[in-house]
């Protein structure tokens, strides 16, 4: 019954969030036995969780990098990197996104964010406009997947698992995507006999390379002092920012401390420094030092809209998962997830037949559902089988994240389709047709990712 009535309330276009809390409501109504009071209790208790406290601080991070011209800076960093490559501005995207990836945990952001800086880019040097809003599509997956990530704080606190353990768990599969990407953009460029789009310096290559061995060297640099000199941690840390910010202003770096973003994160998380909940209130730290302080890009009337933005958008992640929290409450207590388990464990025993059957699963629930609900509903569905079956958590976390981040590309509810039709001012059917090409990287990807789960759980195991 509890079934009956959450698909009578999707197939009447209720949101989805409503659809969960009312199906959840009218089973309870109807079946009796339980007071209805218990929907809004089980609702208030789903997000009375200490790591879901940073959903709206990494939302807020991301929003002050995006509006204090943060993304402006990350763009010409990767234009001087890897612009003057053949199809130079494909590869602008793709290593922009890996970059902005560090710093906003979600694909929208990301697509929103850069995305209307890159497509108006290459249109203005002759890209196709389909070409543009491919590339850009694909490569705004790598947000939830290279840390920080919303998608994993949300499956953390669900299946109770490490978001640390996860957040490093994305770092290899987000390089193996965008190496991937950036292969079918060289293609392109071969098919297509394109040429770069800036001039080749290398002045600029030089600068930027050294601008990336900053950003390496330095967290090696104050372990290696702390470590093995014996110095004082605090006051390293406080010497090697200082450092930090000296070297900026004397060679005037487009993006080293833009980048620091996820090295502080991974590396205060790795050292015990701070949890992700806490790391998440070091990045929007970090983004207003940079934003008000150093670059001077943002103002108290800024802050104040993208505070308010901030909290729109964490008000809905968070209805999605309370709605979600009672409604993954009600699907176990009535026997749903037990009898579905059974059925899966009778029909195969073998973990490779059920990722395979999980993938497509997933990838079809993607195209349906926003990726919150989506992973609220899935965890006590499938990570018992999964667990069951001797697949790791961490693993599955992935491959569940991937899978609904590639259906946010897919007609009828992918969100980053219509963010980039807006943005490239295409029809939702071309800005589709223009995203299919795109769809073989992502896909390959998530192949190697399912079944090579060494690749996965190395720096993990490593560190945890």
């Amino acid at each position: 019954m509890l079934k009956v009535f959450f698909l009578l309330f999707m197939s009447g276009g209720v949101p989805v969030a409503i659809a969960m809390a009312g199906a959840s409501l009218a089973y309870i109504v109807f079946a009796g036995g339980l007071p209805p009071f218990v929907v809004i209790h089980r609702m208030v208790s789903g997000i009375d969780s200490f790591p879901l406290l940073a959903v709206p601080f990494f939302i807020l991070a991301g929003n002050l990098m995006n509006n204090a011209g943060i993304t402006t800076r990350i763009y010409n960093f990767a234009l001087a990197l890897v612009g003057w490559m053949k199809g130079g501005l494909g590869h602008v995207n793709v290593l922009g996104s890996v970059i902005f990836a560090g710093m906003s945990g979600t694909a929208i952001a990301d697509a929103a964010g850069l995305g209307t800086i890159e497509i108006k880019a290459m249109k203005e040097h002759g890209y196709s406009t389909e070409f543009a809003v491919g590339v850009t599509a694909a490569s705004a997956t790598l947000g939830p997947i290279i840390p920080p990530s919303l998608p994993f704080v949300i499956y953390g606190m669900m299946a109770n698992v490490s978001v640390g353990a996860l957040f490093l768990a994305g770092i290899l599969p987000g390089a193996l995507m965008a190496v991937l990407m950036m292969l079918t953009v060289a293609y392109f460029a071969h098919r297509n006999k394109w040429g770069g789009d800036i001039a080749f310096s290398s002045t600029k290559l030089f600068k930027a390379l050294g601008e990336l061995g900053v950003v390496m060297a330095w967290p090696l640099l104050l372990w290696l002092a702390i470590t093995k000199l014996g110095a004082p941690a605090q006051l390293t840390v406080f010497a090697g920012f200082a450092a930090l910010f000296l070297l900026d202003r004397i060679f005037r770096f487009e993006a080293v401390l833009p980048i620091m973003t996820p090295v502080l994160l991974i590396g205060g998380m790795t050292t015990g420094l701070f949890t992700p909940t806490e790391g998440a209130i070091a990045a929007c730290v970090w983004a207003m030092v940079l934003g008000f302080a150093w670059y001077r890009t943002l103002s108290w009337r800024m802050f104040v809209k993208v505070c308010l933005d901030t909290v729109e958008t964490t008000s809905t992640v968070l209805f999605i998962v309370a709605a979600a929290s009672i409604f993954g409450w009600m699907l176990t207590a009535t026997g749903v997830t037990a009898e579905i388990a059974a059925w899966v464990l009778a029909f195969t025993k073998e973990a490779w037949v059920f990722l395979l059957l999980a993938n497509l699963l997933m990838l079809f629930v993607g195209c349906f559902l926003e990726p919150t609900a989506a992973i609220t509903i899935l965890v006590p569905i499938l990570l018992p089988i999964a667990t069951q079956l001797g697949i790791d958590p961490v693993h599955f976390g992935l491959v569940m994240v991937l899978n609904l981040m590639i259906g946010l590309l897919h007609p009828p509810m992918g969100m980053v389709l219509f963010v980039l039709a807006r943005v490239a001012g295409l029809s939702f059917e071309r800005t589709t047709m223009a995203i299919l090409p795109w769809l073989l990287p992502l896909l390959g990807s998530l192949v190697v990712i399912t079944y090579v789960p060494s690749l996965v759980l190395w720096l993990p195991k490593m560190f945890f």
